[in-house]
């Protein structure tokens, strides 16, 4: 069995990165670029991955560096063509990185069963078809590592933010079986938990009191330093590791109370819903 590029270093990894044509997705490609890494942009949207693949790719040698995808992650038929054509321009994926995913927030019974659906296929189903995908393939090639991008939302849920923080608890729990089942067989998996972070994600929040919203750049070095460390579990910013820990042993009485001091209880309630308007129409009716 041979060594993968990810255990040898990123210098010519061949890394695959879902909704990677913008935030946090993008920011990912440039810092695996910077590393002497062949990056596959895969977004819903061809021509912003082409674009994004074009502009980090721009000086770095004669060599492809970056090349841009299509790809409708909730679709399995269409992940395995983008591991296809990624593995044929490319060379064999290395590193996936599960990124793509979206965030309707507001009032849950104003949320009804079709956006339920549709987060569940992009948030959940998503990563799962990731996996499912690129496990045979990284097996094959003796071993890979697969980043999965969650939330703290993942471990703390928020009033208005039930069908994210479903989802995302959904990878929290998927990766750790992953990472159970196949580790001895040579796959290593990162779960990637940011708080709030400077993308369309929240546009129309205020954030959290007290706690500083992070940049896509701070989450990509997350992740780089996440394969280069083997981290298992990686939180954005790094202190919130303490609160997440803290969380899990105080009585529910407690951790409301907290929730309401960090302002947690309103963020996804109060608003602006006309700034949200162009990010919701776009996660949840993609291609009108």
């Amino acid at each position: 069995m041979t060594r993968s590029a990810a255990d040898r270093g990123l210098d010519g990894a061949t890394v695959a990165i879902t909704g990677a044509g913008r935030g946090i997705g993008k920011a990912t490609a440039r810092a695996f670029l910077d590393r002497g890494a062949k990056v596959a942009i895969g977004d819903l949207d061809l021509a912003v991955a082409k674009a994004a693949a074009t502009e980090l790719g721009a000086g770095r040698g004669d060599e492809v560096a970056a090349a841009g995808f299509g790809l409708d992650v909730a679709d399995p038929v269409a992940f395995e063509a983008f591991l296809d054509e990624v593995e044929g321009q490319l060379g064999p994926v290395d590193i996936l990185v599960n990124n793509a995913g979206i965030m309707p927030i507001g009032p849950f019974l104003g949320q009804d069963a079709a956006q339920a659906r549709r987060t569940v296929d992009v948030n959940l189903h998503g990563v799962l078809n990731g996996v499912r995908a690129v496990l045979p393939r990284m097996l094959r090639h003796g071993g890979g590592h697969i980043v999965n991008i969650a939330s703290t939302a993942g471990k703390v849920a928020t009033p208005g933010g039930v069908l994210y923080a479903a989802t995302k608890h959904a990878v929290v729990g998927l990766s750790d079986g992953i990472r159970l089942e196949f580790g001895p067989k040579g796959i290593r998996v990162t779960t990637v938990l940011p708080s709030f972070t400077n993308t369309e994600l929240i546009s129309g929040t205020k954030g959290l009191r007290g706690v500083p919203t992070v940049e896509p750049e701070d989450v990509a070095r997350a992740v780089v330093n996440a394969i280069d460390r083997r981290r298992t579990t990686v939180y954005v910013p790094r202190f919130l590791r303490a609160s997440m820990w803290l969380h899990g042993l105080l009585p529910a009485r407690v951790n409301d109370a907290i929730l309401k001091l960090y302002r947690a209880d309103t963020v996804f309630l109060d608003i602006d819903a006309e700034q949200r308007k162009a990010y919701d129409h776009r996660i949840l009716e993609p291609g009108q």
